[in-house]
């Protein structure tokens, strides 16, 4: 009876969605070609450029027609704290048998203060504790008892690998939360650590060194009002850790086959962290931009679909030749959409409330997704669905459109649905190896119980298949968190203008049924939502 209620409720969505709103190329270029200039210099968290890009926002989101989210305003605060390290204000590094290792700050590691203090004296055992996981759910356990309080950690990323003996463990071949570097800094400092030290591998990562770099030379953030992080949080490069650990007496290879096993237990390095770490610290003030579309139902205009995507990017790093990080694709194209859609939203209103929401500070941990969270404008049990757009495709145009983690929740039958009304297909779900679905705004709504994902631009391309699909992979391999993210005029806006219009009629499809989707059963983020109700 539930199955057949529920395709009902997908049918009647269907049909009062058929002939929504319908999204325009012109304005969604037009926005994604001003939010990308340089004149926004990159967006950058505490910069001049966010400031006008939220300036920006909140005028052309009341332009669109949209009501203000809070209150009488369009702005919802954000207090972050800025942190940057001051490698050359400070002398600190790692000592083995009394000598000094030769490690240069962002060739060879990064660190920051992750509890938003400018000093740290530093004299801590460095231990390493393979993942650095607990997960007594899985019956994993790296730090066995041991207390680890006031030492500096070192860990691998991602999560155990599978074994033949246990093909599924921590999601087989798919990235846990478990596995995300924040995890692994919140877990260390649950332990009392006094900091951590990721080991970075492209593998594990899902990318280059030169990603750390960029976003660890330059100012990083933290919710101000947040849990404090460790006094010193970083990255090694491998090659670093393997001479640390040799030099510390240990092979770095072996120890890391030993923390594939349950037993493993945390080893102690013969080697301390050692001198003044110093930082620059402030508290500023950023914006997430929400505007509401009101529902047309009696009763189900209290209920809520939002719509998200962070306006921020990198901003200006360095002096001296190109040094804004434009963020064309990454993420002006999200941002640029949302308006668009919201252009059209507002003249054919949903029976459900719909919400259009532009997050902060995205680059520096899902900071603005997830203050809003913390504090939604909206209560998280009478939210529907968080629909998040990050990255839009600027190839062309797909016969499918990505929906991973929609099935998770019911969303993935909306999806289906919808993809199917457009005479598209939803793309088969791969395993997630790079943890996307932990890495982007809509896992702040998931944590907080509200059903959601990223919803993509698919990969069957309906021109130049094999080119089309090379030339997106070499925009992750060259252009990702580069100067060179620039908006290209020459670009196809019909991939982008389709996953828009697909979001918007998901959303739509969402926001006419007679219930809101649910958790599959069992889902974590799903006991979250069953507690808050």
């Amino acid at each position: 009876m539930r199955k057949l209620i529920f395709s009902v409720a997908l049918l009647s969505a269907g049909l009062a969605s058929a002939a929504g709103p319908t999204v325009q190329e012109a304005p969604l270029r037009a926005h994604l070609q001003f939010l990308s200039s340089d004149l926004l210099e990159g967006r950058g968290t505490g910069q001049r450029g966010g400031d006008l890009t939220v300036a920006y926002l909140e005028t052309q989101a009341m332009a669109a027609g949209l009501r203000p989210a809070n209150g009488a305003s369009f702005r919802q605060s954000v207090k972050i704290a800025g942190v940057k390290a001051l490698p050359d204000e400070s002398a600190v590094g790692i000592d083995i048998k009394g000598k000094q290792q030769a490690l240069v700050f962002g060739r060879d590691w990064v660190w920051a203060p992750g509890d938003a203090r400018a000093q740290h004296l530093m004299d801590a055992e460095m231990v390493f504790v393979g993942y650095g996981i607990s997960a007594p759910e899985l019956g994993w356990d790296d730090y066995k008892g041991v207390d680890v309080r006031g030492k500096v950690l070192v860990m691998m990323v991602n999560d155990p690998l599978p074994t033949a003996a246990e093909p599924d463990r921590f999601n087989g071949k798919g990235l846990t939360y478990y596995g995300r570097w924040t995890y692994k800094f919140e877990e260390a400092a649950r332990h009392g650590a006094a900091g951590v030290l990721l080991i970075h591998t492209d593998a594990s990562a899902s990318y280059g060194w030169s990603v750390v770099q960029n976003s660890w030379l330059a100012e990083r953030f933290q919710l101000a009002a947040g849990e404090p992080g460790s006094g010193m949080q970083g990255w090694m490069t491998e090659a670093s850790a393997r001479a640390v650990f040799k030099a510390a007496g240990h092979d770095l290879d072996s120890l890391r086959g030993a923390a594939e096993t349950r037993d493993f237990t945390p080893v102690p390095l013969a080697a301390r962290v050692r001198g003044e770490a110093n930082a620059s610290v402030r508290l500023i003030e950023q914006f997430n931009v929400a505007g509401i579309v009101p529902g047309t139902d009696p009763k189900l205009k209290d209920e809520l679909v939002i719509y998200s995507a962070h306006w921020d990017h990198l901003g200006k790093q360095g002096a001296g030749g190109d040094n804004i990080y434009n963020g064309a694709v990454d993420n002006a194209s999200g941002s640029a959409a949302l308006l668009a859609m919201a252009q059209e939203a507002v003249k054919s209103p949903a029976r459900r409330s719909q919400m259009f929401l532009w997050v902060a500070a995205e680059e520096q941990g899902l900071l603005g997704s997830a203050a809003y969270a913390v504090a939604p404008l909206w209560p998280a049990a009478r939210t529907a669905a968080n629909l998040n757009l990050d990255s839009l495709n600027w190839v062309g145009r797909t016969r499918d459109m990505g929906a991973s983690g929609s099935e998770r929740t019911e969303l993935g039958a909306f999806a289906a649905a919808t993809a199917k009304a457009m005479g598209l297909t939803v793309a088969t779900p791969k395993p997630d190896l790079s943890g996307g679905y932990f890495r982007s705004d809509h896992f702040s709504f998931a944590k907080a119980g509200i059903p959601a994902f990223s919803v993509g631009g698919g990969s069957d391309y309906v021109e130049e298949g094999a080119a089309s699909t090379a030339r997106r992979k070499r925009y992750g391999e060259e252009r990702y968190h580069q100067v060179s993210d620039e908006y290209d005029p020459g670009w196809d806006m019909a991939g982008m203008v389709q996953q828009a219009q697909f979001t918007l009629n998901l959303g739509r499809r969402v926001a006419d049924a007679p219930k809101m989707p649910a958790w599959k059963a069992g889902d974590a983020f799903g006991r979250v939502r069953a507690g808050a109700n």
